[in-house]
């Protein structure tokens, strides 16, 4: 039997693109098992649903290698798991067919470079938030009250004046006026 497998990383996008391919690689559509979950995350339920639901003889066809691991280690593990209850694994993209050795070999190779890249990714935008850093850039959320704000905010609190009036005031919520003046009296 064929089982398929889909995931994509937010609720906002649609997995109509790999339950396609799925379904004309001979998929029935009610054997195909969809996440929308991020890649980095340990639990993916559907994913563990289809595992634990293929038998020997089964194999297991994803549209591409990276929506089904989330490292080569993790990749690995999941083939070694397959392989130990005799099911074998295909990814569409690629053209990987674990039921050959060739297959076998590519799929190793891919997934290095699928893990490459992402360790490239990954430096890249380190490397990119550290020049920023350099440059004064602060990333993240601008602050919600500038510096004259918050003394305007202790001055009022000096004075009184309650938080909610404060927060009011300066048009802000009483949440932020708490977080800016924690520590003050």
């Amino acid at each position: 039997m064929l089982i398929g497998y889909a995931r994509v990383s937010t609720i906002d996008q649609k997995p109509e693109l790999q339950t396609d391919a799925l379904i004309q690689a001979g998929v029935d559509e009610r054997n195909i098992y969809e996440d929308k979950i991020s890649g980095i995350k340990i639990e993916r339920p559907k994913l563990n649903e289809a595992l634990e639901y293929l038998k020997s003889g089964d194999t297991l066809i994803v549209w591409k290698l990276d929506r089904l691991g989330r490292s080569l280690s993790h990749l690995i593990k999941i083939l070694e798991e397959l392989k130990s209850k005799n099911v074998a694994f295909r990814s569409l993209t690629e053209g990987i067919d674990t039921s050959t050795p060739i297959g076998m070999l590519l799929f190793h190779i891919s997934g290095a470079f699928a893990q490459f890249d992402r360790e490239i990714i990954r430096e890249r935008t380190s490397a990119g938030l550290k020049a920023a850093q350099l440059r004064g850039i602060r990333g993240g959320r601008p602050k919600a009250l500038s510096e004259e704000q918050v003394e305007s905010a202790k001055n009022l609190r000096k004075l009184g004046f309650g938080v909610s009036y404060i927060a009011r005031s300066l048009n802000t919520s009483t949440a932020t006026i708490y977080r800016e003046l924690s520590g003050y009296a």
